[in-house]
């Protein structure tokens, strides 16, 4: 894990916004995950998706002039690819890894314990990130968040 998140640090080079962002979804993901006792291999998963999941962000910058989920979506998966490979990642992780990097934003796509808990830990960052108010956070608990620990974790957070 430490070896993908160096990379990810030496891509983002110096986006110390991102960077913080990647690292604080993985520090949410890696606490549900524990709660939820989820596999060694989901663990994995979990972990590389958090770290990695908006590493398509600067291309979609250079190439469509915009951060949208969808460009991120797009140019996501490869650039994660060619970083866990690097890693030494085994294929079966990194070919979900890119499928939640792909859809990460695509929330009617959820199939999974892993996607879902990446995209309550993108959202527990989002929140304090974007200063959402609470009717809004309370529409985002509603709507997207379904297990136990990250109900506990937004309700304890933003909705005390």
């Amino acid at each position: 894990m430490v070896c993908v998140i160096d990379k990810m640090i030496e891509y983002f080079g110096g986006d110390v916004r991102r960077i913080n962002h990647a690292l604080k979804v993985y520090g949410f993901a890696t606490t549900i995950s524990d709660v939820h006792g989820v596999s060694e291999k989901e663990a994995k998963v979990i972990g590389h998706a958090a770290v990695l999941h908006d590493i398509g962000i600067k291309e979609a910058e250079r190439k469509y002039q915009s951060a949208a989920g969808k460009y991120q979506e797009i140019e996501g998966p490869l650039i994660a690819k060619q970083i866990l490979e690097k890693s030494g990642v085994e294929n079966s992780v990194i070919e979900r890894v890119c499928f939640l990097i792909g859809n990460h934003h695509s929330y009617q796509k959820i199939d999974g314990l892993d996607f879902q808990i990446l995209v309550e830990a993108d959202f527990l960052v989002n929140i304090f990130e974007d200063s959402m108010d609470r009717h809004v956070v309370e529409s985002i608990k509603k709507k997207y968040f379904k297990t136990e620990s990250g109900i506990k974790l937004i309700n304890g957070i933003y909705l005390k």
